[in-house]
C-alpha cells in the first residue's frame, strides 16, 4: 500500500472524525484481548480523551488489531497522535504495533453511526461472538452511542 503523509494534510481537519485501524506486528495471534492489556488500551483511550487529545467515539480491540473512530482538533496531526498513543501502550502494555496505521476521513456523506455500527459488528462477523453485545472488549466514552 501507497505510504500516506498523515502530517500537515490532516492536521488542520479540525472537526472531521478518523475511522483507524491499528495492527499489531504478529497477526493472526492474541495481542490485545484480554484484561490485562485491554485496561491499559482503554485507560490510555479515556486519559487521551478526557485531556482533549482526541475526541473518542470508538475503540473496539479485536485480537490482533484495534479500530477506533476519533477526532483531532488541529493541534497535533493524527500521524502523531496515533504514534504517541502506540508509543505509550506498548510501552505499558507490551503491545508489539506494526509501525503504521490505516485511516479513512469520514466524508460528509458517510454516517459516523453507521461507521459506528460496522465496527461493532466486527467481532460477530469474525465469529468471535453469538450476539454483538457479548463483546467485551469495547470502550464507548458517549452515552448516546451506548445501547
Amino acid at each position: 500500500r501507497k505510504q500516506l503523509d498523515h502530517t500537515t494534510h490532516f492536521a488542520g481537519r479540525f472537526g472531521a472524525v478518523y475511522f483507524i485501524t491499528i495492527c499489531c506486528d504478529a497477526r493472526g495471534t492474541n495481542q490485545l484481548c484480554n484484561e490485562r492489556i485491554s485496561k491499559v488500551l482503554f485507560d490510555t483511550a479515556r486519559i487521551y480523551h478526557e485531556r482533549d487529545r482526541w475526541n473518542l467515539n470508538l475503540l473496539l480491540l479485536m485480537p490482533d488489531h484495534l479500530h477506533a473512530l476519533i477526532g483531532i482538533d488541529g493541534r497535533d496531526s493524527l500521524s502523531q497522535v496515533m504514534r504517541d498513543y502506540k508509543r505509550i501502550t506498548a510501552k505499558l502494555a507490551g503491545v508489539q504495533w506494526q509501525r503504521n496505521f490505516f485511516d479513512h476521513r469520514l466524508r460528509h456523506d458517510e454516517s459516523l453511526a453507521e461507521k459506528f455500527a460496522y465496527i461493532c459488528q466486527n467481532p460477530l462477523r469474525a465469529g468471535l461472538i453469538r450476539e454483538q453485545q457479548d463483546w467485551p472488549y469495547v470502550f464507548i466514552p458517549h452515552s448516546e452511542f451506548r445501547s
